[in-house]
């Protein structure tokens, strides 16, 4: 029942996920972070049990780090590091599977187009979209995506496009989700914008 958003606008990439936390019919917490901070400018946002969204985020996250350490500061760019968490998903599938969908966004300086979101799912199946969602979200928002995406958006029209997918998913869709994290990557690196429900509150 999670929902993740994303968008690619001319300088950066916007995230949004919904903040609750629950199993079957409990809700846990309502101030849940579901994008994760791979590295500096990059970003991952994840739809999926809470074990598993913990344990994928932190286990992609930690690797990308100890690749730098293990090769004189390296740093992977966005493509690479979608095409290895997708490795990592299939690879998992014969073992032990993640049952998460994430959305993966980068900012990669001195690129021709810097900014970009890739799309994964628990299958392994990985795309390179301008914008996307996880979750019943998709049913709600692919056409505002389709009527209000353009080229060259900027970060001001990006974001009144997630609020308006937001709006919907509050309107329309059966469960409650009253709060959504948004966050940006840049040139600046990754930012929170705003929040419903504060992550360190616990």
């Amino acid at each position: 029942m999670d929902t993740v958003l994303g968008i690619t606008y001319n300088g950066g990439v916007i995230m949004a996920a919904d903040q609750s936390n629950g199993r079957s019919i409990l809700t846990y917490q309502k101030n849940l972070d579901k994008i994760a901070k791979l590295t500096n400018y990059s970003m991952m946002g994840v739809s999926g049990p809470n074990c598993d969204l913990v344990n994928f985020t932190e286990y992609i996250a930690k690797n990308l780090n100890l690749y730098e350490l293990s090769n004189e500061g390296t740093k992977l760019s966005t493509h690479a590091q979608a095409n290895y968490a997708r490795g990592e998903m299939a690879a998992a599938l014969r073992r032990g599977p993640y049952q998460v969908n994430v959305l993966l966004g980068g900012y990669d300086e001195g690129k021709k187009s810097p900014s970009s979101l890739y799309y994964l799912d628990y299958l392994g199946a990985l795309h390179k979209v301008k914008h996307g969602a996880q979750g019943y979200a998709q049913y709600f928002c692919s056409s505002i995506f389709d009527k209000e995406y353009s080229d060259n958006l900027t970060e001001e029209e990006a974001i009144k496009i997630i609020e308006h997918c937001i709006a919907e998913m509050q309107t329309r869709f059966l469960i409650s989700q009253p709060n959504f994290i948004i966050k940006k990557v840049d040139k600046d690196g990754v930012s929170v914008i705003s929040f419903g429900g504060d992550p360190a509150d616990t």
